[in-house]
């Protein structure tokens, strides 16, 4: 009961205190607010590209060309061999840590046929008479990956599989493609771990001042026998409701604005390729991690800004 009573007292004291001293806290405010609101920025932007990377690399597909007289059941023992390959995406059973089908599609010559007549007038006078024993066109399995990393090892695999004749997924190309946005990836990733940084000095910083001009107080504080903790707790509670309050526009700007975004180009961001991450529940865990970066950095300033004056 008496380390909740004490809580609570600090709790209350660090708003009167906020609002006791409203010019400095609303300069700490606005400096957690502006700093924030580029933070905001700068997640969304960053997980809605490693979001786009995903979506092309799930894209990428390898093709493998059957033999041109392959039998039917010849086409279904390529079929069972592909199933016993690892990298393959697997759409059912994973969750009872098997895989019970995976990712491969089968696209028949006829078929493949009628789309190559129907492009073009062309065609259609070249290949009307093809049946499916004189048809040179292939018997193809597109063949989506797990890995895009592993893909040209995956290719390999499939180009030993018997009655696979060619093996195209667009190599050199994926090869660059991966590189790229393994870079992408990581150059997000250290922007947003660079701008916390910043903030959290910042922030440190514009608190550092308001606790600067509270000297007086924390010196008689000292004066009067209280203890370093007992100095230190309403000034770190301070901080954790100044970065609480400093986190309000910028979860405002990040839920409404975020949404109005998503809502004005539909899902998609210039082309329908570039798809934007679903604001439910993205916005809200967004938020959240802003309220706790505000509240962290807060606390971090004003501990950090205090202990000078207590010599620990």
């Amino acid at each position: 009961m008496k380390a909740f009573r004490i809580l609570s007292r600090n709790i209350r004291d660090s708003f009167k205190s906020v609002f006791r001293n409203f010019s400095l806290s609303l300069a700490s405010i606005s400096c957690i607010t502006i700093t924030l609101i580029v933070v905001a920025v700068a997640i969304v932007l960053s997980l809605n590209v490693n979001n786009f990377t995903k979506i092309v690399e799930k894209d990428v597909t390898i093709v493998a060309f059957l033999d041109v007289d392959i039998t039917e059941e010849e086409i279904d023992d390529v079929y069972d061999e592909l199933l016993t390959l690892d990298n393959i995406n697997c759409l059912s059973g994973e969750s009872s840590g098997t895989c019970d089908k995976k990712d491969i599609t089968f696209v028949d010559k006829m078929d493949i046929s009628k789309d190559m007549m129907a492009s073009s007038e062309v065609l259609d006078s070249i290949m009307k008479d093809y049946t499916r024993e004189n048809s040179p066109i292939q018997d193809t399995y597109q063949i989506k990956v797990d890995d895009i990393n592993l893909i040209s090892k995956t290719a390999d695999e499939i180009k030993e599989i018997e009655n696979v004749d060619v093996v195209k997924y667009g190599e050199g190309m994926v090869e660059q493609l991966v590189s790229v946005f393994d870079a992408i990836r990581k150059g997000t990733i250290f922007m947003v771990i660079a701008l916390i940084i910043v903030t959290a000095f910042l922030i440190a910083n514009t608190i550092k001042i308001t606790i600067m001009s509270r000297k007086r107080e924390i010196e008689i504080m000292r004066l009067v026998g209280a203890s370093n903790i007992n100095i230190k707790l309403p000034f770190i509670f301070e901080g954790l409701l100044l970065g609480m309050f400093g986190s309000i526009i910028p979860i405002i700007i990040t839920i409404y604005g975020y949404t109005a975004l998503y809502d004005h180009f539909g899902g998609h961001l210039f082309t329908n390729f570039i798809k934007l991450i679903a604001p439910t529940p993205f916005v809200y865990l967004t938020s959240l991690g802003l309220l706790v970066i505000g509240m962290v950095v807060g606390m971090f300033g004003s501990a950090r800004a205090v202990k000078k004056y207590l010599k620990i």
